[in-house]
């Protein structure tokens, strides 16, 4: 008997998070693993995050909280979304979740139809899909190569808008990619979408404080102003302050949609942690310093992996300007065979391989709607980095044509 209706049916169980498990286990039975699969910074959060958290637990008060967060962190927010982005909104246009995923099923959950589109570049991450299909959505991949720097053209959008699209999906820093769009970049989809009303924006900036080279970070909102009114900006503490396991997210939108995705969680978790809260607040309000410090150890460790993986014939690679993967292009070494006789057939074979016999976990690309690549997170030390790339290059290697 199945106990899945359609929608559940028609999706799969997040790949990143289905291999990290598996490298787990392989791991508990004694293999020598390093797992690069989930993208999780290494280090803990600042101390005084931890105290806060503490302290917010010893005062008591640990009860149901308003949908929308609390009122201190909306504030909090909205500095923060001010003085780091030049971006003014109102505590009431913005909104706490638990985490930015969450934010993003319940924005499709409340506003597709069936049928709706929902334009996504690829690469993108894993979950954006399938979250629009269980929503009744249907996703609309539209294919960025490296050539293109990994980034949506104005030319492709313009193509790929119907009647029925109802948002485009943006990610920069990208994950997996790095890649990091322009305001200039941002501008000219701005050009196309001012054509096209009904078309909403949502700009999943979740890595905006982890940069690697000098390109700089700018938001969406603070480059396309005139979309104000119909773009969602959704980002999160994870990534900056270490804070994956907290899961904390928030965002900043037009007051109706914020309401409508309040009502959602209303009717879903009630609300956010007040601990986790608590621990936010003090993540965004406090000494920053941590922020810079995390972005510089990650550049570092970019460049590690970069020079490592220039010198491994066969593969292709393109050093990100942000996030913290290497994505890493495999399509030449698709059809060689494994020293067992095995042919690669496709990257979700090179990944297994690479698990199996040399002990690297990695994402196969097709799991970020990219086939011929894999993704290696960066965010392990740097020894550990260093022999991953040595066993890649030993698989690589012991390929035979």
């Amino acid at each position: 008997m199945s106990f899945e209706n359609r929608r559940a049916a028609g999706i799969k169980s997040s790949p990143s998070m289905a291999i990290a498990m598996a490298a787990k286990k392989l791991a508990s039975e004694g293999r020598d693993i390093i797992d690069l699969s989930l993208g999780e910074p290494d280090f803990e959060p600042p101390p005084h995050v931890a105290e806060a958290a503490v302290e917010a637990i010893r005062k008591g008060g640990i009860r149901y909280g308003a949908p929308a967060g609390m009122e201190s962190l909306r504030q909090a927010i909205v500095k923060k979304f001010k003085t780091e982005n030049g971006l003014d909104y109102s505590t009431d246009e913005v909104m706490v979740a638990n985490g930015a995923k969450q934010i993003l099923f319940d924005v499709f959950l409340a506003t597709l139809e069936a049928g709706d589109e929902v334009i996504i570049p690829t690469p993108c991450w894993v979950s954006y899909g399938d979250i629009v299909s269980l929503h009744g959505g249907t996703p609309v991949y539209l294919t960025c190569g490296a050539d293109a720097g990994f980034k949506l053209s104005a030319e492709q959008l313009e193509a790929a808008i119907t009647p029925k699209t109802r948002w485009l999906m943006l990610n920069s820093p990208s994950n997996p990619t790095g890649a990091i769009y322009s305001g200039e970049e941002y501008r000219k989809l701005a050009d196309v979408l001012a054509r096209h009303p009904r078309v909403l924006v949502v700009s999943d900036e979740i890595y905006e404080h982890v940069l690697l080279n000098d390109k700089p970070f700018v938001s969406f909102g603070k480059a396309c102003p005139q979309l104000r009114d119909r773009t969602l900006i959704v980002n999160g503490v994870s990534k900056a302050y270490a804070m994956t396991g907290w899961r904390l997210g928030y965002a900043a939108g037009p007051k109706a949609l914020i309401s409508t995705l309040n009502k959602m969680q209303s009717q879903s978790v009630s609300c956010v942690s007040p601990v986790a809260q608590a621990a936010a607040i003090a993540a965004l309000t406090g000494d920053q310093a941590f922020v810079g410090e995390g972005a510089r150890t990650f550049a570092r460790r970019a460049k590690i992996v970069a020079g490592r993986l220039a010198e491994i014939e066969g593969i292709d690679f393109i050093a990100p300007d942000g996030a913290f993967y290497a994505f890493i292009g495999v399509q030449r070494l698709m059809g060689r065979k494994t020293a067992e006789g095995d042919v690669l057939g496709d990257d979700t074979a090179f990944a297994a391989c690479l698990l199996q016999t040399f002990g690297l976990s990695s994402v196969p690309g097709a799991a970020f709607a990219a086939p011929g690549f894999i993704r290696l997170s960066i965010a392990a030390s740097e020894p550990e980095l260093e022999s991953a790339c040595e066993r890649l290059a030993n698989m690589v290697r012991s390929l035979k044509p």
